[in-house]
């Protein structure tokens, strides 16, 4: 398994439940029959039918393609695309401890200081330099790492929830049990007055101390705390309601607060390009003991990896539905750890009583960092490896016998099982 290093013997799972290229071998797969005519560019949700099977899978394995062109045009004033079609805070650069010498050479340029943070808990300095006057981030990054090739410089990327949902009113059940974990969550900001939180605490971070629901970061909270598993939510909005949120820097920010809470379980239902920004501080947090864990991207089993989840130490994981079938358009690679169910279920929408269809690798992921929470109270490298360990073990072996790029180690949880014991409660 891929997860860490010098982990020898991994092994976990449990109980809550575009075309395809030639190329990459596909195992069956349940395909969603339709896809509505209003369904988000995000491509985690589907609803009412008006759409044919194979519009339905370009729509499914382009969605974030589509979000990218779509943000990019309908924000030109603050969002760019990369030299690989990747979203960009515009005229935005991004240098990771950046020394007095190097600073000085690019003020001497005519780029700005925007902002400075110092991540004290993991040891990083950001400093975001905005371009000289007319030149786009590529000229700056370029010119950046001229004046100062041993120094670290980046985009601004811009990272991506993989979808959104219409509210339709629902009935739900939930797990019994006794909830004692804490998880993080790095997403949009939660509408804790649903009726599905009533039991859990919350901590806030980020939109300077307001609270922005937003239909995303509500489903996968939601989905966190179901099972019945977690009592404490440490969330933090990275994108406030903002045309350029999700920047890396807001990120790295977030990760930040959650090391200094020491909240050891990490959900990122967030997905974009490698960037030497997170991919620093995803390290540190790993070296240090904490879990992340990561959607794998709905971009289709021919895309490239997709960050966070395909980074070292990171926990991917892809969704399946209710027949246990990896959904078709989820990743595949490497970075796969585990399945858990990401279709074929509702989850909680903004306003008290409202849930909605979800779909994606963004709703399987909450399911296995729920699951994972309580077992990993505090940082801990040791107690990590045999948190994993666990529920590599107790997984549920889907496709090619032992581990594989489709399903991982397996599915963790069950979320119809769940529900039914919840009806019947």
């Amino acid at each position: 398994m891929r997860v860490f290093a010098g982990f020898n013997t991994l092994i976990a799972a449990l109980i809550f439940a575009g075309p395809v290229a030639a190329q990459l071998p596909v195992p069956e797969v349940q395909l969603p029959q339709h896809v509505p005519q209003g369904a988000p560019l995000g491509g985690d949700l589907i609803n009412d039918t008006t759409r044919t099977v194979d519009v339905g899978l370009r729509r499914l394995t382009q969605a974030r393609e589509n979000t990218i062109g779509r943000l990019a045009r309908e924000n030109r004033g603050e969002l760019d695309r990369d030299p690989a079609g990747e979203l960009v805070v515009r005229a935005e650069v991004v240098a990771i401890d950046i020394t007095e010498a190097a600073l000085q050479r690019a003020l001497a340029e005519k780029f700005v200081v925007r902002r400075t943070q110092k991540l004290e808990d993991l040891g990083v300095q950001i400093t975001v330099l905005q371009t000289p006057e007319d030149w786009t981030a590529k000229r700056g990054l370029k010119k950046l790492r001229e004046l100062d090739p041993a120094g670290t410089y980046d985009y601004n990327h811009v990272y991506l929830q993989s979808g959104s949902a219409d509210a339709v009113p629902q009935a739900t059940a939930q797990a019994s049990g006794n909830p004692h974990g804490r998880v993080g969550l790095i997403d949009g900001g939660v509408d804790q007055g649903h009726q599905v939180f009533q039991r859990i605490r919350f901590e806030h971070y980020g939109c300077e101390n307001q609270l922005i629901p937003n239909v995303h970061g509500t489903a996968v909270a939601a989905l966190l705390v179901t099972q019945n598993s977690v009592a404490e939510v440490f969330a933090a909005d990275v994108y406030c309601g903002k045309a350029a949120g999700g920047a890396v820097d807001s990120v790295a920010a977030a990760l930040a607060w959650l090391a200094r809470e020491r909240v050891a379980v990490i959900n990122i239902s967030l997905v974009g390009p490698r960037n030497a920004l997170l991919e620093r501080v995803v390290n540190s947090l790993v070296a240090r003991g904490f879990l992340i864990v990561a959607a794998v991207g709905n971009d289709g089993p021919a895309a490239p990896p997709l960050y966070p989840a395909s980074y070292p130490g990171v926990v991917g994981v892809t969704a399946v539905d209710s027949k246990h079938k990896v959904l078709v358009e989820a990743c595949r690679g490497e970075q796969v750890d585990f399945a858990a169910r990401g279709s074929d279920m509702q989850a909680a929408s903004q306003s008290p009583d409202a849930y909605a269809p979800v779909r994606g690798t963004s709703f399987a992921a909450p399911v296995v960092a729920g699951l994972l929470a309580p077992d990993l109270p505090s940082p801990d490298v040791a107690q990590r490896d045999r948190v994993l360990a666990k529920w590599t073990q107790a997984a549920n072996d889907l496709g090619k016998k032992g581990r594989d790029d489709v399903y991982g180690s397996g599915e963790i949880g069950d979320l119809g099982q769940v529900l039914v014991e919840g009806a019947n409660k």
